[in-house]
């Protein structure tokens, strides 16, 4: 059984590890690096829809979602890109991802999702940067009422 203490780090990881795929997937197909577009080996033209689009939604999205910045709305983008191209150039060939190379596709869709409604986790810059909120407060005691804050019998 895991520990409820290593949810927030391990969706950091997960996040993290997804959005390094993904930006890895985007810069192949964008700058012919990484042994380039799958389907070509090479780098896509410039603003070809849709490959150079994906391939730009890919790049910026996983950096995004690697660092945790915006996560949540480049997490959604990003999930929403992987189901256009699962229904629109995997599917038309079989419903089963299996069958129709999709399953990339798929689990980034999925994968994505998740990051969208769960969150960046525990490790990102906004909440490893910044100090933790102060208390207003000094005195943490309970208070009894004005001018009251112990029933010790000394305070009487």
């Amino acid at each position: 059984m895991v520990p409820a203490r290593l949810n927030g780090p391990v969706l950091s990881l997960f996040r993290m590890v997804t959005g390094v795929l993904f930006l890895c997937h985007g810069a192949a197909s964008l700058f012919g690096i990484l042994g380039g577009n799958p389907m070509t080996g090479q780098a896509l033209p410039f603003a070809e829809w849709p490959g150079w689009w994906a391939a730009l939604i890919q790049l910026v999205c996983g950096g995004l979602v690697l660092v945790g910045l915006l996560t949540r709305p480049a997490a959604l983008l990003a999930s929403g890109s992987m189901a256009y191209a699962y229904f629109v150039v995997h599917q038309p060939d079989h419903p089963l991802p299996l069958h129709n190379g999709g399953e990339l596709a798929a689990l980034f869709c999925w994968s994505f999702l998740l990051v969208a409604v769960l969150g960046p986790g525990k490790l990102g810059p906004g909440r490893v940067a910044l100090p933790p909120p102060r208390s207003r407060h000094r005195d943490r005691r309970p208070s009894l009422g004005p001018g009251l804050t112990d029933c010790s019998p000394r305070s009487w």
